[in-house]
């Protein structure tokens, strides 16, 4: 049976749920914590992973390792041997579970996806990637039942041009509005537009706007506002998505494409095309890719309780904004 589970994507929302149902195959909660290690490849130093890898079960048949992200630490194709040499002797007793994001257009020639299709016995793949947005009326149904509840084709459908193919945004969305009909019947259309009239996409959108015009004031109120109705990591993710999408936007512009290319290109709902396509206009690609850096420095500290949250959000927004 493989010993290394590769769940690889661009819906993080799927991989999320994926990882959270490894967890509860651990029979015994009360050793659980001690038989698991969550691991981020750009932190991570090698002891770190030897350690987590090769260390023995407690009271339990397998330790249980996360490994996020290894593309942003094995960087070259030195160290990429090294890291897949230590995966082929990694003990049967430990199940690690590697994931990374990745779009679709990158998947077949990514070097740990064609690692692990050529070691079948070794390692299993498993692909999420986010639906297309003619597909997300379906998605929003199948959703909705895994939840627990209905909801009519129609409503499914206007959801479905609210949110486009955020799965964790709709993810979300579905909750409110079962727990807004008490799961007593089927959503319908107009609990949609009461529930979901102002989505947590849009305010988004209002957000990178405010620091794209240096609005700092404005910019920390909607920020706050976020902040009081969402979990601050739910919006952490929207908010890295959104500046994801401007960067891809942006690639798109700089060769001559247009909102339609967007679109197309990153399988959005036109609506969130034209928003992006008009933000990216007025950010410059070195720009971007500075302000996605500092998020990716932002997410480090976080993780390593060095910053709260909150604090580094509004941190973002004072030094975005000037």
């Amino acid at each position: 049976m493989p010993t290394i589970f590769l769940l690889f994507g661009n819906d993080e929302f799927a991989i999320a749920r994926k990882l959270k149902d490894f967890e509860s195959e651990f029979t015994d909660p009360t050793t659980a914590d001690m038989n698991t290690t969550r691991l981020e490849a750009r932190t991570m130093t090698e002891n770190d992973l030897n350690n987590a890898v090769n260390a023995m079960p407690f009271l339990a048949p397998k330790r249980l390792v996360f490994l996020a992200g290894p593309s942003a630490k094995f960087t070259n194709p030195a160290g990429r041997k090294k890291f897949l040499e230590f995966l082929e002797k990694a003990p049967d007793t430990t199940k690690l579970v590697i994931h990374e994001i990745i779009e679709p257009k990158e998947a077949e020639k990514h070097w740990l996806v064609k690692w692990a299709d050529k070691n079948k016995t070794l390692a299993k793949t498993q692909a999420f990637f986010l639906p297309k947005q003619r597909d997300m009326p379906g998605w929003i149904i199948a959703e909705t039942k895994n939840q627990g509840g209905q909801i009519e084709p129609a409503a499914a459908a206007r959801l479905a041009e609210m949110v486009g193919v955020d799965t964790r945004q709709a993810g979300m969305e579905i909750a409110k509005l079962l727990a807004y009909v008490n799961w007593e019947r089927p959503v319908r259309g107009s609990d949609v537009e009461a529930v979901c009239i102002v989505t947590s996409q849009q305010s988004v959108f209002d957000f990178v706007d405010a620091l794209s015009q240096g609005n700092a004031k404005v910019a920390q109120k909607l920020l706050h506002r976020l902040l009081e109705n969402e979990d601050p990591f739910s919006l952490w993710g929207m908010v890295v998505r959104q500046f994801r999408l401007l960067i891809q936007a942006r690639e798109i512009l700089d060769a001559r494409g247009n909102k339609d290319d967007v679109a197309r290109a990153l399988g959005v709902h036109p609506f969130v095309a034209e928003k992006t396509t008009g933000q990216a206009n007025r950010f410059s690609m070195e720009s971007l890719e500075s302000i996605y850096r500092r998020l990716l420095k932002i997410d480090e500290q976080v993780k390593t309780s060095q910053v709260t949250l909150d604090l580094a959000l509004d941190t973002l927004v004072v030094e975005l904004a000037r």
